[in-house]
């Protein structure tokens, strides 16, 4: 028998960041996952994604070798014969057409690997792009935009303290399935039972009756797109009755009076018919909210995937705020991570904001935020010719051809590039129309440390993890390949030198460090820093870095040295410290979202004829398109089906089981029925980033459990204006019978 030893590492697969114990044979690799019991964070919970690390190490569809396009089909190459074909095709297109001719996409992964995060930015400054997109844009974007707008920066995101509070209201979440969004927190059922435990109460708001709402105390159908309007109700009642109570919030905020007077328009009485839950509910749930010891509102992903997203989020916080629940114990708190968090460096209580709108889209002037276009965009910027047209792309660890509206326009127009380079580990929907394939290692082949989960947790945690096991040679680390490119793309060749390149990453970052009024490092000299630094390279160097300028007087070697992780304590209060807007303020009514009111005004007129409306979900095998490739996570009853009502599925003529044509002005795609009343009647849901079936894919497990691309059906022209975000949620839809000749309404 092989002599084992035991390993510890994060889990990189969702936002949770569980600990994991890894039981390692010499020769047969991985024998075992299970959750750390001694993480100071999860303490023992894991979900099954994290027990697939084996079954995706192992994968023999995982790419270890690049790809490159010859005679139209993708074959193995060689390291320096695919930059080498990069180079040769890469910078004379952008000398020919310009830097905006080439695009850049980052899928979702590229937040869970420190590799992306830090040196993706590089890449894309070299290539000087206006054209970047990302996952963002089909997810959390209105929440961003409006956390900046009311804090100032784009991670100023509250997360609810779930730990102490009293009184949890939730919408369009479901963190049973998802294990947490823009909410770090394993073992989220064990969470959700405690606040039950010592009293409190959990309200959810969701068109579905999710695992999470069968948790709660009370749950309530919504029409999906209409969370803004039950919101603005909660805010009319609270402050029609009195029941304002922002405390000491009130000497650091501006606008309250502005929210006072918008939210008159918004009674329960003129929303309930248009969101579908009755006006003294509504009245009933804004006084126990007010009323709670504590309390925190919670919105995800189905509050931004809608055309009102941005007013949404805002209005969850405006409630956290005029509740006098933001910032304190049980309410909704500001994490302070121990590296990357901008709110957490420098001078508090005032900043630069943000400024959104810098630049616009070609085809349809579409805003900027934060540096990317809306990738509801992207096809059109491909496939509309003329100045400025996108005739290049690279994806990173992404795959928008399943994850994007109109999923079939932007396949199509992926065919009709000039060039096109994928940094993945699988030939998917997307990476097979590419023309060069660069692969990375396994997750258990690199170090890891969640840069940006951690200013989104319910605790202050830090935990690294090293590489569990020996890095392949023949593959490099993403960075390594990503200064590659960036060397390409300044004109230093196929053959740049990288660890030049990383020295001067490095060294640009420590002079911003020792220059940063109120850091931990200013006025420091950045040789000496650097030197501090000796012996690291890549993503390691940087994250040392980090972690010493930092609010902990920590270092990478601390975290080494405790492979468990470091609790750094419950959340705090941080008003008025983490404040980064112009006016060091909180910004209850910034001037971008208070125009935007008159649009969310206008659809109280609007009349509901009864028709279906498409809304996604979640599961907990699963997480957006990437791991349907492995067999522990597809296993079991088929999972991407149409969930519709009994009523609808009478009325239809839709049997359990039979299949159902479901169409939009996008596309029409065929896909199971399962009838179930834990929908509400009008609304059909079919989870997102499936459809494995097409022609080209690499995934054998993946295309046995193909299922269908929801996407297709989503409408590329339904933005939430403020943020870009694509609309998801809420899209109308036909359904029939497969069997019959038309649709039926």
């Amino acid at each position: 028998m092989s002599a084992t030893t035991t390993a510890y590492a994060t889990c990189p697969l969702c936002e949770a960041t569980c600990g994991l114990e890894l039981r390692l044979a010499n020769g047969d690799g991985v024998v075992g996952i299970r959750g750390d019991a001694e993480d100071v964070f999860s303490h023992g919970f894991v979900c099954p994604k994290g027990a697939s690390l084996k079954a995706l190490h192992e994968d023999p569809d995982r790419l270890r070798a690049p790809l490159v396009r010859r005679g139209g089909e993708l074959v193995e190459t060689t390291w320096e014969e695919a930059f080498a074909e990069i180079d040769r095709r890469l910078p004379p297109l952008l000398e020919e057409h310009g830097r905006d001719a080439v695009a850049v996409y980052v899928g979702n992964p590229g937040a869970h690997n420190l590799a992306t995060l830090l040196y993706g930015r590089v890449l894309i400054k070299a290539l000087g792009t206006r054209n970047i997109y990302s996952a963002s844009t089909v997810d959390q974007m209105p929440k961003q935009i409006s956390a900046g707008l009311m804090f100032g920066t784009i991670l100023s995101v509250p997360i609810p303290d779930v730990d102490r509070t009293d009184h949890l209201l939730i919408l369009g979440a479901n963190p049973l399935h998802s294990n947490g969004s823009l909410l770090t927190a394993p073992d989220m059922r064990g969470r959700l039972r405690g606040i039950r435990k010592r009293g409190g109460r959990i309200v959810v708001i969701d068109p579905r009756r999710t695992r999470t709402a069968e948790e709660a105390d009370e749950h309530h159908f919504i029409r999906p797109g209409t969370d803004a309007l039950f919101l603005f109700a909660l805010v009319h009642v609270i402050f029609d009755e009195e029941l304002d109570a922002p405390g000491a919030l009130a000497e650091h905020a501006s606008g309250m009076d502005m929210v006072r007077e918008l939210a008159r328009g918004f009674p329960p009485e003129a929303v309930a018919e248009g969101c579908g839950i009755p006006a003294d509910e509504i009245r009933r749930m804004a006084r126990e909210l007010a009323g709670a010891r504590s309390a925190a509102v919670y919105g995800r992903i189905g509050t931004c995937t809608q055309e009102f997203g941005t007013l949404a989020s805002w209005l969850v916080d405006v409630l956290n705020v005029v509740t006098g629940n933001l910032d304190r114990p049980g309410g909704a708190m500001f994490p302070k991570a121990a590296a990357g968090q901008p709110n957490s460096q420098g001078s508090g209580g005032s900043g630069r904001g943000v400024t959104l709108g810098r630049w616009h889209s070609r085809v349809r002037g579409l805003p900027e935020a934060y540096g990317e276009l809306p990738v509801a965009c992207l096809a059109e910027e491909i496939d509309t010719p003329g100045d400025g047209q996108v005739r290049a792309l690279v994806t990173i660890a992404g795959n928008p051809a399943v994850s994007t509206p109109n999923s079939g326009r932007l396949a199509s127009a992926l065919e009709g590039l000039d060039f096109m380079v994928s940094m993945d580990v699988y030939v998917n929907e997307t990476t097979r129309h590419a023309d060069v394939v660069l692969p990375g290692p396994s997750p258990l082949q690199r170090p890891h440390y969640d840069l940006a989960l951690y200013q989104l947790a319910v605790r202050n945690v830090a935990n690294y993890s090293p590489p569990v096991m020996e890095p392949d040679a023949s593959v490099p680390q993403e960075w390594e390949t990503l200064l590659r490119l960036t060397a390409i793309a300044t004109g230093q060749g196929p053959d740049g030198d990288v660890d030049a390149l990383d020295d001067f990453v490095a060294g640009e970052l420590v002079r911003r460090e020792v220059a940063r009024p109120g850091g931990a490092l200013e006025g420091g000299d950045a040789g000496e820093v650097l030197a501090a630094l000796d012996g690291r390279r890549g993503p390691e160097r940087l994250l040392d870095l980090s972690l010493r300028a930092g609010p902990y007087d920590l270092t990478l070697a601390d975290l080494e040295a405790a492979p468990h992780g470091i609790d750094l304590g419950e959340l705090r209060p941080r008003v008025p410290e983490v404040l980064r807007t112009a006016s060091g303020r909180i910004e209850l009514a910034p001037e971008p979202i208070v125009a935007d009111v008159g649009r969310l005004r206008a659809a109280l007129e609007r009349h509901h004829n009864g028709g279906m409306v498409l809304v996604g979900r979640r599961h907990l095998r699963s997480n957006n398109s990437w791991m349907h490739n492995l067999e522990p996570l597809v296993r079991g009853k088929e999972r991407c089906t149409a969930h519709v009502h009994p009523d609808d599925a009478a009325r239809l003529g839709l049997v359990d089981g039979e299949p159902a044509r479901v169409s939009s002005r996008a596309g029409i795609v065929e896909v199971p029925v399962e009838v179930t009343d834990a929908v509400m009647p009008g609304v059909v849901s079919i989870p997102h980033g499936w459809g494995h079936d097409v022609d080209g894919v690499r995934l054998e497990v993946a295309s046995a459990h193909a299922g269908t691309n929801s996407n297709i059906l989503a409408d590329e022209t339904l933005v939430d204006p403020l943020s870009g975000n694509a609309v998801l949620n809420g899209i109308p839809v036909e359904l029939a019978p497969v069997r019959a000749a038309a649709p039926v309404a």
